[in-house]
Order: C-alpha cells, then sequence, then structure tokens
C-alpha cells in the first residue's frame, strides 16, 4: 500500500542568541556565502578554493605544517581521525582526564584496540603535572593527549608543560582545541603539538560540519610507518591528504557549501587577527565573571584556569535549571547549556564565542538572567550589568 504523500509547510526558525556550548552565532556573511553556487569538488575553481582554505588554517593554527585540512565531519570527526590514524592496536597513550571530552578520548582509543592511560583531575581542575609525569614515565606509551578546551567544564589546560613532558620519550603530543581554537592561542608550532583537531562551529562562527585539524611531520612519519591499516577508510588521513594535496586524488564528494562557510569565517579571523581576538574574547569573559560574581553567584572554573570561550556558572540552591534555560529562550531567545556528566544540574554553560562574543551579548544575558533568577526567589546582591559595565569602561 502506497505512502501517503506528505505536505508540510516552509521551514522557519526562529533566530536564537546562541550563547550555550555550541553551535555560537554564524556571521551574515558567512551565511551567505552558503548560498553560492555549489561547484563540482574537483572544479578548478573549487580547487583554489581549498588551496586558500589551508593558508587560513595554518595561520589560525600558527603552523606550517603541510597536512592542516579540514575532515568532513563535527570535531568528533576530527578527534577521531587523529587517533585513528596516530595509534595502532595494543598502542598505550596517557589520556588526562578531566571532563566528558577526556572520557570520549578514551573510548575511542579502546575502540581502536589501544590502551588509554587514564591520568584524573576533578571536573574543573587542570591536570596535576607531577601525576601526569608520573604516568608517562611508568607506561610505554608514546603519545599524550589532554583536551585543550573542556567543552563541559571550563578548564583551560596550559600545552607547554605536556610537550616537556612528551619530550621525555620523544612521544606525540595530541591536542584538542575545539572550544579554543580561534579564541585562545593554540600556537601549534610553539607548542609542539602533533595532533591537533577543533570544530567549525565553537569560536570560528561557521555551522558545525567540519573538523580542522593538522599533522606534524613527526605525527606523518609515524602514519607513514604504521602496520596496520587505519581502522577508518573515511578517516584515514593519508588517503583524505591524496584530495587536499598536489595530486587531488578522489576520495569523497566534499560538502561544498559548508568550505565556502569555513573559508568566510577563516577570513573574518584573520581580517580581525588573533591577538585582537584573543583580548575580545577575554575581556567579555572578564565582563561576565564580574558580573556573575556581583550577582552573588560563583563561578565553577578556579582564577587561572578558565577558558574565555566557555564559562560554567554554579546554579545556586533551589534554582531550577531548567526552567531558568527554559525561560531564557522562550522569553529572551537566549540560548545557554546546561552540565554535562557529574555537573549536570549542577552548572550552567555559557558559551562567549566568535561573533556571539560581544559586549551586547553579556549585557543582554546579563539583564535577562537577573529576571529569571528573580522568578526563582533568588535575590541577587548587587548588578551584574553595572559590574559589567565597569569592566568595559575600565578597558575603554
Amino acid at each position: 500500500m502506497p505512502v501517503d504523500r506528505p505536505t508540510l509547510l516552509e521551514f522557519n526558525p526562529p533566530r536564537r542568541i546562541l550563547l550555550g556550548p555550541g553551535p555560537s552565532p554564524v556571521d551574515d556573511r558567512v551565511a551567505r556565502a552558503m548560498t553560492a553556487p555549489v561547484l563540482g569538488h574537483l572544479d578548478p575553481v573549487f580547487l583554489r578554493l581549498m588551496d586558500d582554505i589551508q593558508t587560513l588554517l595554518r595561520y589560525v593554527f600558527e603552523t606550517e605544517n603541510r597536512l592542516t585540512i579540514p575532515i568532513s565531519g563535527t570535531g568528533s570527526a576530527g578527534m577521531e581521525a587523529t587517533v585513528a590514524n596516530l595509534l595502532e592496536p595494543g598502542e598505550e597513550i596517557v589520556v588526562c582526564v578531566n571532563g566528558y571530552f577526556g572520557e570520549r578520548m578514551c573510548d575511542m582509543v579502546s575502540r581502536l584496540g589501544a590502551k588509554p592511560i587514564r591520568v584524573e583531575a576533578e571536573w574543573g581542575r587542570t591536570i596535576d603535572i607531577d601525576k601526569l609525569r608520573s604516568a608517562w614515565k611508568n607506561s610505554h606509551a608514546k603519545a599524550l593527549f589532554a583536551v585543550h578546551a573542556e567543552t563541559s567544564t571550563g578548564v583551560l589546560q596550559p600545552l607547554a608543560p605536556l610537550r616537556e613532558i612528551a619530550n621525555e620519550r620523544d612521544g606525540l603530543l595530541i591536542a584538542d582545541t575545539v572550544t579554543s581554537l580561534g579564541a585562545h592561542a593554540v600556537a601549534v608550532d610553539r607548542h609542539g603539538i602533533d595532533g591537533c583537531y577543533s570544530g567549525t562551529q565553537k569560536a570560528l562562527s561557521c555551522p558545525p560540519g567540519l573538523s580542522p585539524v593538522t599533522f606534524s611531520e613527526r605525527a606523518l612519519a609515524k602514519i607513514k610507518g604504521r602496520k596496520t591499516k587505519p581502522s577508518s577508510w573515511y578517516l584515514d588521513v593519508g588517503l583524505v591528504a591524496n584530495y587536499w594535496g598536489s595530486e587531488r586524488t578522489y576520495h569523497h564528494t566534499a560538502p561544498i557549501t559548508m568550505n565556502y562557510a569555513l573559508r568566510e569565517a577563516l577570513r573574518i579571523v584573520a581580517e580581525e587577527g588573533l591577538e585582537a581576538r584573543a583580548r575580545r574574547h577575554e575581556l567579555n569573559h572578564r565582563a561576565l565573571v564580574a558580573a556573575v560574581e556581583a550577582m552573588g553567584l560563583k563561578m565553577h572554573v578556579a582564577s587561572g584556569e578558565r577558558l574565555w570561550t566557555l564559562n560554567t556558572v554554579c546554579i545556586p540552591d533551589g534554582v531550577d535549571d531548567a526552567r531558568v534555560r527554559r525561560r531564557l529562550l522562550e522569553e529572551f531567545d537566549i540560548e545557554i547549556g546546561g552540565g554535562l556528566g557529574v555537573l549536570k544540574g549542577r552548572v550552567w554553560r555559557v558559551g562567549l564565542m566568535g561573533s556571539g562574543s560581544t559586549m551586547n551579548n553579556v549585557l543582554l544575558l546579563l539583564a535577562a538572567l537577573e529576571k529569571c533568577l528573580a522568578g526563582e526567589g533568588f535575590k541577587v546582591r548587587g548588578s551584574g550589568v553595572s559590574a559589567a559595565v565597569e569592566i568595559y569602561s575600565k578597558r575603554e
């Protein structure tokens, strides 16, 4: 029996102010770029755009790595591509676990038949370097992994000490920079990162769908010397590199319009400049923190260990997490995120990323949050808006 022909109305989503853990607001220039005519994935004009993207990604990653490309897939695809290519079955890797995405890496490593050596810290703290060094020395690992910007907790993990530890055995350093690239300095070459991946939907302010990755020459030598093929054909960077390299060998049909969007998003980053972009993210983060504390709320992460792009605010006793987030969405069109894992119901995750990291967004969120908190019976101690304005005034 035939299925009835569906008749649906045109889909018209509301325009939200995306201040959660991602995606972040997409610049109008990026949205317009996606409406350009679709080209074939081997069209000479598209191939030139691919070259542009690689040049811009090297700038943002701060690297001269020749294999610096976007993987077709979200940040998790870049995560899996990195370890699937750099690890073989039976090999050990030391994994820093201080949040949801450290846990995810352990899962991926185990699925590859490799062995994760866990070094754990409380969700909301950086990894203890002495514990990490001890785990490295007492293992046979040739690779070390850490989340630079832990989206689940708002923690920023320093990278320089990790390279020093990996150097003790000429090991590979792998870093997750999904929520830091384009806001915090990743500095791949300066930090000696061998495998680094990110996502387009965070501080780059591009829609989700691509994962920028970069591999050092040391990493490429490890991949070339593998005894077994990577477990994933689709994520085999040796094959993908032949499409992005001079050979232009067909691998898969690239998501054309997403690459249009990425090129434009990266162009915007380059126009602003990495240093200026970092200062903007830091300023808006500082204004939010000052406001949160003035209102009588607390940050989950200690000062000095906080991300600028993802801010975890402790939910006061007696305040309903979901109800506040729902009111922000329904009354103000503002999205913020709830906690993950052990932090579920304990924190709000406020993203100030890319084009969403603005003074206007900070002040609007604070005014809306104050109203929602009053509805929960929470009496704010002082004006968050005034505290934020004071930070902005000092900067000016």
